[in-house]
C-alpha cells in the first residue's frame, strides 16, 4: 500500500538532504531572569557543531550596563554565554534584539522572567528578530511556543524523516500503519519525557550516531523484505518502531534541553512540544500517502521496483551519517 510513496518523495530527499541538513536546525535559547530591581542574569545558548558556530548576538537596552562580565562554554552541542547586567528603570516595555538572526534558518526561543515566577516566552525567526518585555505569558503563550518548535523540529529533522519513510516502507496494510505510528509516538514520548526530566541521560553524539544507524537497518529490512527475505521483526515493523522510537525520543530530548524549559510550566512546554512533534510527523505522513495516492495510479506496476531504489539510497545515506557522526563523536 506505501510504495508509491517511494516515487517523489524519496528523489526529493535524495536530492535536498545534504550532511548538515542531516542534523535538524536546533534552536537558540535567551533567557534574562529578574534577580532585583534593575538586576538581571542572562543565559545565552547557540547550537553549534564542534568549532563551528553561528554568529548571532544578544542586543540589550543602551541603559543596560554589564555588571559581571561573560563567561563562555562549548560543549561541541551549543554555545554557551552567562553575564550580569543592570538596566536603568528595568526591562519593561523595552526591546531585546537578536543581532544575525535575519541571515539565519536559526530560530531563538527568548524567556523573561521575573523575581515573582511569572514568566513571558517568545519565538524568534529571521522575520521577527525582537520582542518587546512585556507582562508575563500565559499558559497558552508557552504552549503555542514550544508546540510550534516541536512542530519545526520534526519537520526540520530529515534523519527522523527519513526513519519514518523507511518504516513506511516496510508496511503493507492500514492496521500494521496504525500499529507501528502508534508505537513510534509511545516509545519517543517515554525517552523524551524521561530525559527531558532528569531521570535518564545519554551523550548526544553516541545517540545521534544510532539514530542515524536505525535509519540504515531499517533500510536494509525493506530491501531484504523485497527480495522475498522479510525478517521477524520486518513484519512486525510496530516492534522496530518502538525500539528504534526510544533512540529517536532521546533525539528529541537533546534538542530540547539546548533549547530549555521554563521552570514554572514544563508540565505544559514538555506536554505541547511532544504535541507539535506528534502534528508535524502525522502532517509528513499524510503527504506520503496523497504521493502513495497519486502514483498507484499513474505507475503502479513499477512500485516494487521503485521501493528497492529508494530504500538503497536511503539506507546510503543514513551510513553515510552514521560515518559521519561517530567520526565527530573522536574529534
Amino acid at each position: 500500500m506505501i510504495y508509491p510513496v517511494l516515487v517523489l518523495l524519496g528523489t526529493v530527499l535524495s536530492l535536498i538532504v545534504t550532511p548538515v541538513a542531516a542534523h535538524e536546525v536546533r534552536p537558540a535559547y535567551l533567557e534574562i531572569r529578574e534577580t532585583g530591581p534593575e538586576q538581571y542574569d542572562i543565559l545565552w545558548k547557540t547550537p553549534a557543531r564542534g568549532a563551528a558556530t553561528i554568529r548571532l548576538a544578544v542586543v540589550l537596552p543602551e541603559t543596560c550596563v554589564e555588571t559581571i562580565p561573560a563567561v563562555s562554554t562549548n560543549d561541541g552541542a551549543a554555545n554557551a554565554s552567562r553575564w550580569s547586567v543592570k538596566c536603568e528603570g528595568g526591562l519593561s516595555g523595552q526591546e531585546v534584539l537578536i543581532a544575525g538572526l535575519e541571515r539565519t534558518l536559526v530560530e531563538t526561543i527568548a524567556r523573561f522572567e521575573r523575581m515573582s515566577g511569572a514568566a513571558q516566552s517568545v519565538r524568534l525567526m529571521g522575520g521577527r528578530t525582537s520582542f518587546i518585555v512585556a507582562k508575563p505569558s500565559t499558559i497558552l503563550g508557552v504552549a503555542a511556543v514550544y508546540g510550534v518548535l516541536g512542530i519545526d523540529h520534526i519537520l526540520l529533522g530529515f534523519d527522523h524523516l527519513c526513519f519514518v519513510l523507511a518504516l513506511l516502507l516496510l508496511i503493507d496494510n492500514v492496521r500494521k500503519l496504525i500499529w507501528t505510528i502508534t508505537a513510534f509516538t509511545v516509545a519517543h514520548s517515554i525517552t523524551l519525557a524521561a530525559a527531558t526530566l532528569g531521570y535518564i541521560s545519554a551523550p548526544s553524539g553516541p545517540i545521534e550516531a544510532l539514530i542515524a544507524l536505525s535509519i540504515a537497518l531499517v533500510a536494509a529490512e525493506v530491501v531484504a523484505k523485497h527480495r522475498g527475505q522479510p525478517s521477524p521483526t520486518a513484519e512486525r515493523p510496530w516492534l522496530i518502531a518502538f525500539g528504534f522510537g526510544l533512540l529517536h525520543g532521546l533525539g528529541f530530548a537533546g534538542a530540547l534541553s539546548e533549547t530549555g524549559l521554563p521552570d514554572d510550566a514544563i508540565p505544559v512546554a514538555l506536554l505541547f512540544f511532544n504535541i507539535g512533534v506528534e502534528i508535524g510527523q502525522l502532517a509528513f505522513v499524510a503527504v506520503l500517502l496523497a504521493i502513495a495516492a497519486v502514483a498507484r495510479r499513474i505507475v503502479p506496476e513499477r512500485m516494487p521496483q521503485a521501493a528497492t531504489a529508494i530504500a538503497f539510497a536511503v539506507g546510503s545515506l543514513a551510513a553515510f551519517w552514521t560515518i559521519e557522526r561517530v567520526t565527530g563523536i573522536f574529534t
